[in-house]
């Protein structure tokens, strides 16, 4: 240990926003909550309870659990009203496609999968009853009564979905998939059930009387929607951080494990997520009781006041700007990769946006590089014709031959616009700052390998060939690319720089180094940043809009659009030291 980090490791790995002054309405495990549930139904001589699940929740476990506490309890499940898996799978294969990776984001809602003479039998069938508790729950449930006695939404973080896939526990949502692979899991999660259950999500979250976390197995947390909603009002009126979550790659290092002090039998990690909205999680913590969400239901239910309303009216409901980290410290080089310009991911995938990005070196060897654009006259034909053949096996790429190799150092930045080849080396730790998209690479080489699960890694060399930007080349490269840094402002004790995006990319950089306090005004637009240099800063407001901040090294943390000015100042072990802190926003 040691080998990489001259400073203590600090790094939060779990992270909270400390909800003030409210502990009400909070029910730990499935004896509060039924104990709770059980004083609404005894004033009523018939009770409806609704249960709305995410894809991938428990639902069994919350029926066990609920109807230890419950006596004469009907139960009805979503499930039972709906098509067939294959009606499903039917009807929604247009935008799944063949593909292994790739489909075309689906614009379903719930109601076109429900069985009209199966949800007419079902709703006779609860008439029927005269008393008791009826409790209706699962994907859907809310189609059956949409104004129970009591609704229940039952939530769960996409990166934990993805955990069951992996584990064989669930396959996706109406289709017998358990022993399918999880590329393709995901695959239909991403671009099919998570947007219909995200649409249903938002439709009820104000009819919700209660909000359910069910993160972690038999250890459910629920609150009420008023409790909730206290939270989430705090969030986005604080510095925050999600909670990040890390992931093994083939090509992964040695890095995040020791800085982050991961301690498990991983063989390495490649990615750590802690600014990836659509599949971090957030936490709310009421006292001593922690309760888990995903951290985009603060784009889903305050847009205005996490982004700002340029940025809403610009990007809607989705949250721009991602962070994430790729270890290849003692590891090996990423995929040669490129990725799809904006009207193409639009006509071929549905997005709005595309995933242009940049990498910041937080750390490397003497010798790291990276592969950035194309050599000067380079051969279109002969280059795909000899990526096809690597992709045969008939050969190795010769990437020498093609593309662009070039040193770099720590605190380097580069300009990745979507169209340019490119791949960080071995040896190096990367800060990625990009726009959301994330799962748009198409690979054009993979350096004669295959990935942890023995396959090889999905290679698309027909869809990178239409997006190869092939005037990118090395004067290009060097000219409009590589640390583009200008000094924007000096004051007494520390530097203000921008690091230069690519004027095709929304997001803009700015470096902030120094050991003095520094004042930043948001413009009523959302701020990500990471300390990037130092053991600790302290973030405060100069209104006394929010309680004081610490955050660490290497720690990536939110400023919503509603908090004004903020200032950002070396704390702790720091104080007096010179620290770094790297920022991007939108432009406007």
């Amino acid at each position: 240990m040691g080998k990489y980090l001259k400073r203590p490791a600090n790094y939060d790995k779990n992270p909270v926003v400390n909800v003030k002054n409210e502990k009400r309405n909070v029910f730990q495990g499935y004896h509060q909550i039924s104990a709770m549930l059980k004083s609404v139904s005894d004033t009523k001589e018939k009770c409806m309870i609704c249960v709305e699940c995410y894809p991938g929740v428990r639902e069994e476990e919350i029926i066990e659990g609920l109807s230890e506490g419950l006596s004469d309890v009907k139960v009805i499940k979503a499930e039972d009203v709906m098509e067939s898996a294959s009606e499903v799978t039917s009807k929604i294969q247009r935008h799944m496609t063949e593909d292994r990776v790739f489909g075309f984001v689906a614009p379903h809602r719930m109601e076109e999968f429900v069985d009209q003479s199966k949800l007419n039998q079902v709703k006779h069938e609860i008439s029927q009853i005269n008393d008791g508790i009826v409790l209706i729950i699962g994907v859907g449930a809310t189609v059956i009564e949409e104004n129970p006695d009591v609704l229940i939404y039952a939530d769960l973080t996409r990166w934990e979905i993805q955990q069951r896939f992996e584990t064989k526990e669930f396959g996706n949502w109406k289709a017998d998939n358990l022993e399918e692979e999880p590329l393709k899991k995901f695959k239909r999660g991403y671009f099919f059930e998570w947007r219909m259950a995200d649409r249903i999500k938002q439709k009820i979250s104000t009819k919700a009387d209660y909000f359910l976390d069910t993160e972690r197995a038999n250890k459910p947390v629920m609150v009420a929607k008023e409790t909730y909603f206290i939270g989430i009002n705090q969030a986005v009126n604080q510095p925050f951080r999600v909670v990040p979550y890390f992931k093994p790659g083939i090509w992964g290092g040695q890095w995040i494990r020791e800085v982050v002090k991961l301690d498990d039998d991983a063989v390495n990690y490649a990615w750590a997520f802690d600014c990836v909205p659509e599949e971090n999680s957030l936490n709310l913590k009421f006292g001593d009781v922690t309760f888990t969400l995903p951290s985009i239901n603060l784009v889903y239910f305050k847009p205005v006041e996490l982004m700002g309303q340029k940025v809403h009216a610009r990007f809607g409901k989705s949250f721009p700007i991602r962070f994430d980290f790729l270890d290849t410290m003692e590891g090996q080089n990423l995929s040669l990769q490129v990725h799809p310009l904006t009207e193409y991911i639009q006509d071929n995938f549905g997005m709005a946006y595309t995933q242009d990005e940049s990498y910041y070196y937080l750390d490397c060897s003497e010798d790291a590089t990276i592969y950035l654009g194309l050599k000067e006259g380079v051969d279109k034909e002969e280059m795909v014709a000899d990526l096809k053949r690597a992709e045969k096996g008939e050969i190795s790429f010769p990437d020498e031959k093609y593309i662009n190799q070039f040193p770099v150092k720590k605190h380097d930045h580069f300009s990745i616009p979507a169209g340019t080849i490119h791949c960080s080396a071995t040896n190096s730790m990367v800060l990625e700052i990009s726009a959301t998209p994330y799962i748009f690479t198409f690979k054009l080489w993979d350096w004669d390998r295959v990935d942890l699960d023995g396959k090889p890694r999905p290679v698309h060399i027909d869809h990178g060939k239409e997006v190869i930007q092939w005037d990118r080349t090395t004067s290009w490269v060097e000219s409009n690319l590589i640390n583009q840094t200008e000094t924007i402002k000096q004051s007494n004790g520390w530097t203000e720089e921008k690091t230069g995006l690519h004027e095709r990319e929304f997001i803009e950089t700015r470096r902030h180094v120094g050991n003095a306090p520094v004042t930043h005004e948001t413009g009523g637009i959302v701020n990500v940043l990471n300390l990037v240099d130092g053991e600790e800063a302290t973030i405060e407001s100069p209104t006394g809009e929010f309680e004081p901040y610490v955050v660490h090294y290497a720690e990536t943390f939110i400023i919503p659009a509603n908090i004004s000015s903020y200032t950002i100042k070396p704390s702790g072990p720091s104080k007096g030291k010179t620290i770094a802190t790297i920022k991007a926003y939108v432009r406007t």
